[in-house]
C-alpha cells in the first residue's frame, strides 16, 4: 500500500456571510491538476460535528482497500 495524503480544509463563518463555495485545485508533481470538492455543513456546533463525523466515515467506506 502506498503512503497516502489526505487534503482537507475547514473554516467557520457566519452562515449569512456565505456567498459561494467553489472546488479547490491541487497541482501534482507531474504537473497534472486534481480537483478537491468542497463541502458545506450548516447548523449548530453539535450538528456540524455530528455531520462531519458521519461524512468522514462515509468517505473511508468508499475506499475499503485502505
Amino acid at each position: 500500500m502506498a503512503k497516502l495524503a489526505l487534503i482537507y480544509g475547514m473554516r467557520l463563518l457566519p452562515e449569512e456571510d456565505l456567498g459561494e463555495v467553489q472546488d479547490a485545485t491541487v497541482v501534482l508533481k507531474n504537473g497534472r491538476k486534481a480537483r478537491v470538492t468542497m463541502h458545506l455543513i450548516e447548523g449548530s456546533r453539535e450538528q456540524i460535528e455530528q455531520t462531519l463525523k458521519q461524512s468522514m466515515d462515509a468517505f473511508f467506506e468508499m475506499y475499503p482497500e485502505i
